[in-house]
C-alpha cells in the first residue's frame, strides 16, 4: 500500500485542513493517508481547545486513514524539534513521502536545506539582543540561501526538509499551496480561516459552522481549554518553585527564570503576563512555549529522556489505515500501542511524560486520555 503522510495539529480542523487531506492524497497518488497530530498541548505554547481524541474522530472522518499522536514532549517544541520529532514517527511507520502545505511551493527545500547544512550558523550570529533569536536566523537564511521565510509555513517547510535528510531513509517532499486565508490571518476568505481566526470566533461564541466540517462542529460545542485554565497552575509554579529548579526547565536561559518570576506580581492574566514578560530578544510563540515549559514541569532531562525513547501511540484508523498498520507493524522500528497500559503510564513507562502531562488535561475535560483507551475505527 503507498502511503504519504501529513504532519498537523487539527486546533481546531477547518476546511483548509479537509483541503490538504485531498492534496495530500492526490499529489502522493496514496492508498493511506498518515497523519502525525499533536496531542493535548500544541506547538504555539497552549492546550488544544479540544482533547486528541476529538481532532482525530474529525481528521478520520475527513480524509485521514491513520492518526498517530505526535507526544507532548515533541508537540510543543520550535519548529525543528518539532520537525523532528513529527518525522522519526512517519520514517519508524515506513512512509516515504510527506506533503504540507506551503506559501511557497515552488521553493526546493531538500535543496535549502543542503545549502543550510553546507554553512550552518555560528552563535555569532545571534548575539543581537535587539532582535529575536528567529529575525536573526531569517537574516541568516537570507545571506546563505537567499530566501527569505518570514511566513510559518516556510520556516516549517525547510525544518521538515532538514528533518528528512536526518531520517536513515530518503523521504519525498510534496509542497502545496495554501488554500484560503493566511497562518494568522483575521479574516476568512469565503469558507476558508486560520486556525487562531477560528479559534477567536469559537471562544467568543460566534458561528464557525461554513468554516469547520461536520466532524469538528460536535466537537466544539463542549468545554474549551485555554491558557485562562493553565495561568494559575503557572502562577503557582513559579511561586513556590526556587531558582535552581527552575533552571532546569527545558530552553530556560540566560536569566528567564528572574524575568519569569518578578514580572508575575502585576500579571492579572496570561494576556497581560505576556505583555510584560515578552521583549525584542524573545518572541511570544517562544515565552508562551517556556511558560508551558515550567507548567507541565518540563525540564531538559525529561526532554532528553521522551527524545530518546518514542514510540507510536496510535489514535485512530479507518479500514484502509488499519490495513495498513497490519502490513508494516513488523518492519516498524518504534515502539507501537494501540492500547494503552498501566505499565505504559507509570514511572520508568515509555509513557510516563505524555501522562504527566496529560494528567492535567484531565483534570479539565474530565475524560480519560490515555489509560485503557483502544484507536478509534471509522
Amino acid at each position: 500500500m503507498r502511503a504519504v503522510g501529513m504532519i498537523a495539529e487539527f486546533n481546531p480542523l477547518h476546511n483548509g485542513h479537509v483541503y490538504a487531506l485531498q492534496q495530500a492524497r492526490q499529489l502522493g497518488q496514496a492508498d493511506v493517508v498518515v497523519v502525525v497530530m499533536s496531542g493535548n498541548y500544541v506547538q504555539r505554547g497552549e492546550p488544544a481547545l479540544v482533547d486528541k481524541w476529538i481532532r482525530a474522530q474529525a481528521a478520520l472522518a475527513s480524509g485521514a486513514d491513520v492518526v498517530v499522536e505526535l507526544p507532548t514532549t515533541d508537540a510543543v517544541q520550535a519548529a525543528d524539534g518539532f520537525a523532528a520529532g513529527a518525522l522519526a514517527l512517519l520514517t519508524a511507520l515506513g512512509v516515504e513521502q510527506l506533503a504540507f502545505g506551503s506559501e511557497a511551493p515552488e521553493i526546493d527545500y531538500l535543496g535549502l536545506a543542503q545549502a543550510v547544512a553546507a554553512a550552518p550558523p555560528s552563535k555569532a550570529l545571534f548575539q543581537d539582543f535587539t532582535e529575536t533569536y528567529a529575525t536573526q536566523l531569517n537574516h541568516y537564511y537570507q545571506q546563505t540561501a537567499g530566501v527569505s521565510l518570514t511566513a510559518p509555513n516556510l520556516l516549517l517547510g525547510l525544518s521538515y526538509a532538514q528533518a528528512a535528510l536526518a531520517q536513515p531513509q530518503s523521504m519525498k517532499l510534496l509542497p502545496f499551496a495554501r488554500q484560503g486565508a493566511g497562518h494568522d490571518a483575521t479574516q476568512a476568505q469565503g469558507d476558508f480561516a486560520s486556525g487562531s481566526a477560528i479559534r477567536r470566533q469559537v471562544l467568543a461564541k460566534q458561528s464557525v459552522a461554513d468554516l469547520v466540517p461536520p466532524a469538528m462542529r460536535q466537537g466544539l460545542t463542549g468545554r474549551l481549554q485555554t491558557w485562562g485554565d493553565l495561568f494559575p497552575l503557572l502562577r503557582y509554579r513559579l511561586q513556590t518553585t526556587d531558582l535552581a529548579a527552575l533552571r532546569q526547565v527545558y530552553t530556560m536561559s540566560e536569566g528567564l527564570e528572574y524575568r519569569l518570576t518578578q514580572q508575575l506580581a502585576g500579571a492579572k492574566d496570561f494576556a497581560g503576563y505576556m505583555a510584560q514578560i515578552k521583549s525584542k530578544r524573545y518572541t511570544f510563540a517562544r515565552m508562551r512555549r517556556l511558560c508551558l515549559y515550567v507548567t507541565l514541569n518540563l525540564t531538559r532531562a525529561v526532554m532528553a529522556d521522551a527524545t530518546a525513547h518514542r514510540y507510536l501511540h496510535v489514535l485512530g484508523f479507518t479500514p484502509a489505515g488499519r490495513a495498513y498498520l497490519n502490513a508494516v507493524k513488523k518492519e516498524v522500528s518504534l515502539p507501537l500501542i494501540t492500547k494503552v497500559a498501566d505499565d505504559m503510564i507509570a514511572p520508568g513507562g515509555m509513557m510516563y511524560a505524555q501522562q504527566r502531562a496529560d494528567n492535567l488535561y484531565e483534570t479539565l475535560v474530565g475524560t480519560r486520555q490515555n489509560y485503557g483507551r483502544i484507536p478509534l475505527m471509522k
